[in-house]
Formats: structure tokens, sequence, C-alpha cells
């Protein structure tokens, strides 16, 4: 009963210090918290709790404040997120079924998780190395000028410009590029990319002879085009956040913010969270302070999840420790489902 009581302890400290920010003290938890207990045991758990290393006092403060080692605490015990309201989620879904492109989801999705968490939010591009080519499309602009177009499995759409040597508003212009653009579909579509620029070149072999260099000039864009996909990127979004909240890292904010530039870190880091969540069985993942890897975000804590039909890429928000931990893991964990939906439909 003790140790359950003192947890409880814990938790009205922790709430009360996410939402003041003032170290927290024995009459305050007494006067705003119905614990059924005398000030004197309030005060003994609370001495238990630092000796256990879960509170300690700032300086000279009469008041208590978590440790890393006491958020994790109340994180492990949460025995339910409290969902978002039915208003929230179709706010949520409305914004996000709105993106017209890949990027366009991304840049959505981060915007959004920043607003609702009021924390920096990362998203890691959904991972190439499962995804396929599902269509390719040619489209004539002018004269001579033509539009490729790949579009892959998990949303993103590439495009290129192509200058030809042929009158693409004739009729025979009109055919070649009916005829190339289903030689490639017929050779490429289902491939993954690094497989569709492989197979890309024989294509110009199966085009009439006196239209192959026109047939090598758009078969070069593709292939640039799934090149490009190689590259494995984040975004960003609300790093003005932690301007206001500057005061809530231990030393300085200067090493979150280099540590926000190292996009390679960052996806390091997402793709180690991704284990431990898959290793849980928890699609929700939170690294509290010390517990990162990464030095300079030793202050800070980081609350991700994984998304996507094989969830292999990730995304979450990163924050002073000092984190509503249960509204921030239910918006995360609801954006994330949503954005899986919504790249499964494209």
């Amino acid at each position: 009963m003790s140790e359950e009581r003192r947890q409880h302890v814990l938790r009205a400290i922790v709430q009360d210090y996410v939402a003041t920010s003032e170290p927290v003290g024995s009459k305050a938890l007494l006067d705003r918290h119905q614990l059924g207990v005398s000030a004197a045991t309030v005060r003994n758990d609370m001495a238990v709790l630092e000796e256990e290393g879960l509170i300690t006092a700032p300086h000279t403060s009469a008041g208590r404040v978590p440790t890393d080692a006491g958020y994790r605490a109340f994180v492990d015990r949460l025995n339910e997120i409290k969902p978002m309201s039915r208003a929230e989620r179709a706010a949520v879904q409305t914004f996000l079924a709105q993106a017209v492109d890949l990027d366009d989801v991304v840049d959505r999705t981060v915007r959004l998780m920043s607003s609702l968490t009021n924390q920096v939010a990362v998203m890691q591009y959904p991972s190439l190395n499962p995804a396929t080519i599902r269509h390719t499309e040619l489209v004539s602009l002018d004269g001579d000028r033509l539009m490729a177009v790949v579009i892959l499995s998990n949303g993103r759409v590439e495009q290129r410009i192509v200058q030809v040597d042929v009158d693409l508003v004739t009729e025979a212009g009109q055919q070649l590029l009916r005829t190339l653009r289903d030689r490639v579909n017929e050779a490429v579509a289902g491939a993954t990319w690094s497989e569709g620029i492989r197979l890309l070149p024989a294509v110009i072999d199966r085009i009439a002879p006196e239209h192959r260099e026109t047939a090598g000039l758009v078969i070069a864009v593709l292939a640039d085009a799934l090149a490009q996909q190689r590259e494995e990127r984040v975004a960003l979004a609300g790093t003005a956040h932690l301007a206001r909240s500057v005061s809530d890292f231990p030393m300085t904010i200067g090493p979150v913010l280099e540590a926000l530039e190292e996009h390679v870190v960052l996806l390091r880091l997402l793709g180690q969270m991704s284990q431990t969540s898959s290793a849980s069985g928890d699609s929700v993942a939170v690294r509290i302070g010390a517990e990162n890897t990464v030095d300079g975000l030793r202050g800070a804590s980081v609350v991700s999840s994984t998304y996507g039909a094989d969830s292999t890429a990730g995304l979450g928000v990163l924050g002073p420790t000092r984190m509503d931990y249960p509204s921030t893991m239910a918006a995360v964990r609801a954006v994330a489902r949503y954005v899986s939906e919504i790249l499964d439909q494209r």
C-alpha cells in the first residue's frame, strides 16, 4: 500500500511540475490532490522518493522536481494514454487527408505534431528499401518537352522535365509517348527503385531504332529520378518551441539545436527507437534525458512511433524532459496511425 501511495505522490509531483514548472512541496500536493493522508506522511513519502532518485531538490528550494528516473517511472506506469477527443481526431484526419503528395503529407504531419504538442516535430521520410514502382507517366508539355513522372508505392512522386528531338504535338509524337510509357511500365512496374534502375536500359532495345535516341533521353531522366530515392531524409517543424523552454534545459539549448541539424543522427535515433517499440510491442517509444545515446539530447526527451505498412519509418517529437507525456504520446500515436492510413490509400 505504501509503495502504491508513493507512486501516487510521484505522479502528482510530475503532473504539477509539468503544469507549473515550479518545484512541488508537500503543502501544494495536499492542496491540489486528494491524497487522503497527513502532511507528515506526504513528507515521508517524498523523502523515500528522493532516496530512490526519483525526485530531487533544485538548489535550496523546499520543493522537489522529478529526475529522469522519476519521469521514466511515471511513463512506465501509465496504464492508459488518454485518447484524443473525437473532434481532435477528425481535425487531424481531415488536415492530413488534404495532402496532395508525399512531400505535402510529411510537411503537414510535422506541422501538425508540433502544433498539437508544442514541441519540435521530426519525421523520417518513408523507408525506400521496400518501396516499389507503382506507375510511370509521360506527359507532353509543348512541342519538344515532356514531363516524366515516377510514382512509388510509398506515395512519393518524382517529376523530371526532359527536352527531346521529336514533335510531341503530332499524332506520331503522341503514339511514341504512349508506346514508351507502356514499355517502361511493363519493365519496371512492381520493381523496387534499385531494380528499376537496372531494368530501365533494356527498354531502349524495345523501341523502334529511329526513336531510340529519344527513348534514351527519357530513360536517363527516369533513372535519375529513381536514383534520388537513395537519400534518407527527415523533416522538422517547431524548432521555435525550444526557445520558449530554454530554462528547462539543464545546461544550454545549444547542443540540442546542433543535434537537430544532424539529420543522420536523427535518422539513427528514430531507427533505434523503432526497434525499441517493436521489441516491447508498444507503438510508442519514449527516451528521457540521459537515456538518449546522442550527447546533445541528454537533456531532452523524445517520443516517437513508427508508421506505414512496414513500420520501418519513424516520426515523433522532441522537447524538454518537463513534458506532458500522456498527451504527447497520444498525439504521436494518433498522427502515426492516420499517416499510415493515408499512405496506404495512395
